[in-house]
């Protein structure tokens, strides 16, 4: 007997079948079918043939391919008994749930032994489907692999995109051609991973940012994934998503996936964009203060790095306050006996050297200027030289012989004594002073993979939350090292890398904007000397990147000249008047004829407002600007264009340019088929064009 289940939303139908209560699996997943589609005949449609040097029956590709059941790719599942026996079910339809937007499949194995339980959702406004595992089996059982249901990959696409990347250089995009075999990719640092961000783009034939088919995966577990993307010999390609292989120790009697978020697009990368900045920031991430727009940060930490000063960090405030910032960021070294990365990591009592009247004195100035306080912490880490590794050594993770980074060593987050010295130590920090903001940093990988890891620090954060709901949390480890959407269930922003440099920050945000809306993600104003690269960059360019983000400076001010001062001034202000439709706009990558150029439009979720930001990264190997094609817009409207900088113009555009000029009104149709003519411009530069109905 043939059984077959669908989902639906707008654009996406996905269906799943399965012949005498066997494994389910996708047998469509795309374009959205027509209510009255039978879908017994499409489960039979989808089956392919047999031929020479083939089994007589092909192995179905289940939503967990069974190593039982002659599959001859990667299974679903890998586990052995806790007397090390392997585990092979095969696996039997027990119950079925199924609503308008959800479907539960349940199945138990032939010994009785293991119950595998597969539940999809999909949401019908955000396009995003949600699929996730849970085992249980009736004696302990060690797992090495367990994947999230299983989707297969279209035949009409000729390569997957994935993410790599490292310390200030994030969301690097790889693109890698379909062949036979597999991909795999696999972050077993303990966290997300600079290296390996959870994501894949599998786009199909001739798709581009704005137009074609393409599917998008994003796997929310924070303490590292693997992917595997295979092309079986018979031609049937899988996409894969788990934890990392191996990071459960124990022998358990139950395991859970972390959510496999899937979309499908057929308005090119883009759509698969928006319904990942849509369901993050709309179904994800709660805000404490939702109503009230994103506060202009300013952090201190490449003003003051460790050298802690009461008075200079009021001058500092000072001139934060006048440039626009709206909330003050304490970073590290104010606990302990803190002057550089070798002591104090663990011992969160406030340096009575540095503050010897407490934090309450500084707190009160950023207060009276208007602005909210925001402390660094570094809970799961922990110096050797600290008072508290001197107390309790057995609470740190791994061995006495391991590698340290930057000085330091990990905290067994698992470990009850410990949630509850770093809940306590925070809490009691939080409890005395008026502050409203974590950045929570994790600046070193572990020693081991540790999935208990993770979950200790979750129960942390959830019972923070709980505490104290009305702080907000930034995610930072070492810039965009835990960038996921299991994190930001339990916070409010990204540090997304640790690069200040616009250049680079350029192309970062850029490519994040695949998964990462605006509201999440934090983007500063870095010094006009880089810390991190050492190039030196013009203040409108920096400030313009940066506000294309949650924005926020990250520079000494006293630094800054008068006209600097003034450009840095007149960008925030623009931010503050534009920050709350930008809030929710669908950040929309453009697809430019000019590699050096890196452009992106911000549409307002009703589409009255835009702006697009068009940022030279280099030099162009034409003489004068390409067009720039926008997307989205309503073909028979008409819209007003500025150039919203359009006094950084320089001498040597010497053309007519009509956005030079001043306003112009044109149509969409204009504006998405011939593009937008820029004015010439140096390299590292930027031009903000801002469009709105008529």
């Amino acid at each position: 007997m043939t059984q077959c289940w669908r989902l639906d939303d707008g654009r996406q139908t996905l269906v799943l079948g399965a012949d005498q209560g066997r494994l389910a699996e996708v047998v469509y997943w795309g374009p959205r079918l027509p209510d009255q589609e039978n879908l017994t005949t499409l489960y039979a449609a989808h089956a392919i043939d047999v031929t020479g040097g083939m089994l007589d029956e092909n192995p179905k590709l289940s939503i967990c391919p069974e190593a039982a059941r002659s599959f001859p790719g990667q299974p679903g599942l890998i586990m052995w008994h806790g007397d090390g026996r392997p585990f092979l079910p095969k696996l039997s339809l027990e119950q079925v749930q199924q609503d308008d937007d959800s479907l539960i499949l349940t199945y138990r194995d032939q010994h009785n032994v293991l119950t595998y339980c597969a539940c999809f959702a999909i949401d019908p406004t955000t396009h995003i489907i949600k699929a996730s595992v849970e085992v249980e089996a009736s004696e302990p059982m060690y797992l090495n692999w367990l994947s999230a249901p299983v989707f297969p990959a279209p035949q009409l696409s000729d390569e997957m995109i994935d993410f790599a990347g490292r310390w200030c250089g994030e969301f690097q995009m790889n693109h890698t051609a379909w062949t036979p075999g597999a991909r795999l990719r696999e972050s077993r640092t303990g966290r997300t991973g600079h290296e390996h961000f959870p994501g894949l783009i599998v786009p199909l034939r001739g798709a581009s940012n704005t137009s074609g088919q393409a599917y998008g995966f994003h796997y929310g577990w924070s303490g590292g994934h693997r992917m595997v993307a295979e092309e079986l010999p018979d031609g049937r390609r899988q996409i894969q998503f788990g934890n990392a292989a191996d990071i459960e120790g124990q022998a358990q009697t139950r395991f859970e996936t972390g959510t496999l978020y899937a979309t499908f697009s057929d308005d090119g990368l883009n759509g698969c964009a928006t319904a990942f900045q849509r369901h993050l920031r709309d179904r994800i991430v709660t805000f404490p203060r939702p109503k009230t727009p994103r506060p202009v940060h300013y952090n201190c930490w490449e003003a003051v790095y460790f050298d802690h000063d009461l008075n200079t960090l009021k001058d500092i405030a000072d001139r934060a306050a006048a440039l626009g910032a709206e909330r003050f960021v304490l970073d590290d070294g104010w606990f302990g006996t803190r002057d550089d990365d070798t002591s104090s990591l663990g011992d969160w009592q406030i340096d009575p050297r540095k503050y010897p009247d407490g934090l309450t004195p500084l707190i009160e100035h950023v207060k009276n200027l208007g602005m909210g306080f925001g402390l660094w912490f570094e809970p799961e880490m922990i110096n050797p030289d600290s008072d508290t590794f001197r107390a309790h050594p057995h609470w740190v993770l791994g061995g006495d012989d391991q590698i340290v980074g930057r000085q330091q060593m990990v905290l067994n987050m698992a470990l009850p004594a410990v949630q509850s010295y770093l809940f306590d130590s925070i809490a009691d920090i939080l409890s005395r002073h008026d502050i409203e903001y974590i950045k929570w940093d994790h600046n070193r990988v572990l020693p081991t993979p540790d999935a208990g890891q993770s979950r200790g620090t979750y129960a942390l954060l959830d019972r923070l939350r709980t505490a104290f709901p009305q702080v907000e949390i930034e995610s930072c480890a070492s810039g965009g090292g835990r960038i996921d959407f299991g994190i930001l269930e339990r916070t409010q922003r990204v540090w997304l890398s640790d690069s200040n440099d616009a250049v680079e920050r350029l192309h970062i945000q850029h490519n994040a904007a695949l998964f990462l809306p605006m509201a999440v993600t934090g983007s500063h104003v870095g010094p006009r000397t880089c810390h991190t690269s050492g190039r030196t960059l013009d203040i409108r360019f920096r400030a313009w990147v940066a506000a294309q983000r949650h924005m926020g400076f990250e520079m000494d001010p006293r630094e800054l000249t008068a006209d600097e001062t003034e450009e840095l001034k007149d960008v925030t202000t623009w931010w503050k008047a534009n920050c709350e439709w930008m809030h929710n706009a669908d950040i929309l990558r453009l697809d430019s004829a000019d590699p050096a150029v890196v452009a992106e439009q911000q549409l307002a979720t009703d589409g009255a407002q835009f702006v697009v930001f068009a940022g030279k990264a280099a030099t162009s190997d034409q003489i004068v600007p390409r067009p720039l094609r926008l997307t989205r817009l309503r073909p028979d409207a008409q819209y007003r264009i500025e150039l919203v900088n359009r006094a950084d113009v320089h001498n040597l555009s010497r053309g007519t340019v009509a956005l030079t000029s001043g306003p112009m009104t044109v149509s969409g149709a204009y504006l998405m088929s011939h593009g937008l003519t820029l004015p010439w411009s140096f390299p590292e530069r930027i031009w903000v064009i801002k469009g709105e109905l008529v």
